[in-house]
């Protein structure tokens, strides 16, 4: 594989959201080999069964983003100490109608960031749940539980340094995740 595509899942529609700005200072520790799209996921129609043969154009840029790539990441907040329903919709009509789940055997990673010290478990591990179900292969080790605090980013945006250790090590890991478990072809 000469270029890795990852489908980049962002939970929260928050302007200022602590994950959006993870995601995309993870990116930045990632090999030039890989590349990085945020899906959007905000525009998306409530899921409704009803809807499933004939899904809107949001739902199928959805779906054709996911299907080009060669794996995802999720990065979420916690709400209520469990997903965002924004995120919960946006897997749910990736996965539908019954047969044609876009997610199925895309390899992923899980993160999330919160103000909390305990930094989004319960939301990731809900997901990991709804993954599992998925068939989407996810990454267990290491945990990503980070806590938003001061000096989490540089001014520029890049993972500041005492964060920078541990995330670089999960990005590295993520990488040879996707590289056991990619599609050979998206």
């Amino acid at each position: 594989m000469s270029h890795t595509q990852i489908a980049v899942v962002v939970g929260s529609l928050r302007r200022d959201s602590f994950n959006r700005k993870l995601a995309s200072a993870m990116a930045k520790l990632a090999p030039a080999d890989f590349s990085f799209q945020q899906v959007q996921i905000g525009n998306l129609p409530l899921y409704n069964q009803d809807d499933d043969a004939i899904q809107s154009d949001q739902v199928k840029q959805l779906k054709s983003e996911i299907a080009a790539s060669h794996g995802l990441l999720f990065v979420t907040p916690e709400y209520n100490r469990s997903i965002p329903c924004v995120l919960k919709n946006a897997i749910d009509h990736a996965s539908r109608p019954y047969g044609q789940n876009a997610w199925a055997g895309k390899p992923a990673g899980v993160m999330g960031a919160s103000i909390g010290a305990i930094g989004t478990s319960m939301a990731q591990q809900h997901l990991r749940n709804i993954l599992a179900y998925l068939d989407v292969p996810t990454m267990g080790q290491p945990e990503a539980f980070i806590h938003a605090k001061e000096g989490l980013f540089d001014a520029d945006g890049s993972i500041g340094a005492a964060s920078k250790k541990f995330l670089q090590a999960w990005m590295d890991r993520y990488v040879a995740w996707v590289k056991i478990f990619a599609p050979k072809s998206a």
